[in-house]
């Protein structure tokens, strides 16, 4: 859970990197309170343009911390930020994307910062 609430806590840090770990536990938990908020919806009938209420809102207020861990992945990788504009190729950008995704960081320090792993490793 710490995972998550590390990415909140850096609402607008695009710069550094982000493990592996990171990244995929915030995208699980925030999955997770997706799918709850959406059944939610769904039971009570909340619904703005056809979408639920409180999904929509909370989709909206971890848009930009979603993006800050989704950037800093990529530099772990060594890539830019400006890879996630991949995805806006239809099926093959979001292919290439999630493979980005789930490679294995760059080890030691690159042009984004020191190793993520290393820092973790000392406590």
């Amino acid at each position: 859970m710490h995972w998550y609430i590390d990415v909140l806590r850096k609402y607008w840090v695009f710069e550094g990197r982000a493990r592996r770990k990171e990244y995929w536990i915030f995208a699980l938990i925030s999955a997770l309170i997706l799918i709850f908020l959406s059944l939610i919806d769904e039971m009570t009938g909340w619904k703005v343009w056809d979408e639920g209420v409180l999904s929509l809102v909370y989709s909206i207020a971890v848009f930009v911390p979603t993006l800050a861990v989704l950037v800093r992945r990529l530099h772990d990788t060594d890539r830019s930020g400006w890879w996630v504009l991949i995805a806006l190729i239809p099926l093959v950008g979001a292919i290439v994307l999630l493979v980005f995704l789930v490679l294995k960081g760059n080890e030691g320090d690159n042009r984004f910062g020191p190793d993520p792993k290393a820092e973790t490793a000392t406590w």
